[in-house]
């Protein structure tokens, strides 16, 4: 088909009757859509702005223990073409708070309503009202250095397949720093990650996570790496374990039969390959034996190593024989 052919074709197309119709309608639609467009915006509105402020000219010696950036919401009143600039121009989007104008000395800074007004103002048109601000006081911290190492520690609900359990937990770092007033880091000795919720997992978990903020502190670094360790559960147990006994008077030996016993255990595949007799500690206490004589004394599981679940002896009384040492 030529290019006269074509022209001819799509001609006879537009302004056939029915198109013709189709176009006159088109034609007032978008007229009657301008003109309301114009209406609207020419009537006054009520709009909620969430507004960056961010704090300037820090002391170098200073440190902002608070967000850098934080928001204000003001409702402002005016023509709806206005509004638009507000909300897609750059109007609104540097505030600025100066940090000596605010700061108090007992590490804080308050910045109230009636002054964000007044600076927020500066950026506005002149007809333009504010008509009310949230919070009614934006408050910043900070301190001159003042900081210390804490640990890290994860928080949530991180639960793997059946079967499985978290063997070992590594932390990347494994501390931060610290910053806040004295009276906050002296109730500070960790900080948590967010709340975590993981489950269904049998594979190594490696999770990048933020720490849990805290007001009027601030964590260098903010985010850490998290990596969950898994094993397959086991049911296993360890004989050969030696009794001994404690709070023995100088010059007494208790002798217990039998002398070792056996301890069953939940644990994992890894860890139970490692195990040994000597790394659990079976105790009886001759204070309560004293108190207490029978012909049999009671042994408990004082002490298991990292990993072990649900530890118990196979026997929790056991014949024993309190020996004098003669010196010789």
């Amino acid at each position: 088909m030529g290019k006269g052919r074509l022209w001819q074709y799509i001609r006879n197309f537009l302004f056939s009757k029915i198109n013709k119709e189709l176009l006159i309608f088109l034609f007032f639609l978008v007229l009657s859509s301008i003109f309301w467009l114009s209406l609207t915006l020419n009537d006054t509105y009520e709009q909620e702005f969430a507004i960056p402020v961010a704090i300037i000219d820090v002391p170098k010696n200073a440190v902002l223990t608070s967000d850098e950036i934080d928001t204000v919401k003001m409702t402002i009143r005016d023509k709806g073409i206005i509004l638009a600039a507000y909300h897609y121009g750059d109007y609104l989007k540097n505030i600025n708070i100066h940090f000596k104008n605010y700061t108090r000395n007992n590490g804080t800074g308050v910045v109230s309503a009636q002054d964000m007004q007044k600076i927020v103002y500066q950026h506005l048109l002149s007809g333009s009202k504010i008509i009310s601000t949230k919070p009614e006081k934006l408050e910043f911290y900070y301190n001159y250095g003042t900081k210390k190492q804490v640990p890290v520690r994860w928080s949530g609900r991180v639960i793997p397949e059946e079967l499985y359990f978290i063997s070992r937990v590594d932390y990347s770092p494994d501390s931060v720093t610290v910053y806040a007033s004295d009276e906050k880091l002296d109730s500070i000795n960790m900080v948590y990650t967010e709340q975590l919720n993981y489950a269904n997992f049998r594979d190594t978990l490696v999770v990048n996570c933020q720490l849990s903020k805290i007001k009027g502190v601030k964590m260098v670094p903010d985010h850490i790496k998290v990596s969950f360790l898994t094993d397959v559960l086991t049911e296993e147990r360890i004989e050969g374990i030696p009794i001994t006994g404690i709070n023995m008077p100088e010059g007494k030996v208790l002798r217990t039969f039998p002398a070792k016993v056996t301890v069953s255990f939940v644990t994992g595949v890894s860890v139970y390959r490692n195990l040994r007799p000597e790394d659990f500690h079976v105790v009886a206490d001759y204070q309560e034996i004293k108190q207490n004589p029978s012909e049999k004394c009671r042994i408990y599981l004082k002490d298991v190593p990292s990993g072990i679940s649900r530890a118990k002896l196979e026997t929790t009384l056991v014949d024993y024989l309190i020996e004098s040492q003669t010196e010789e």
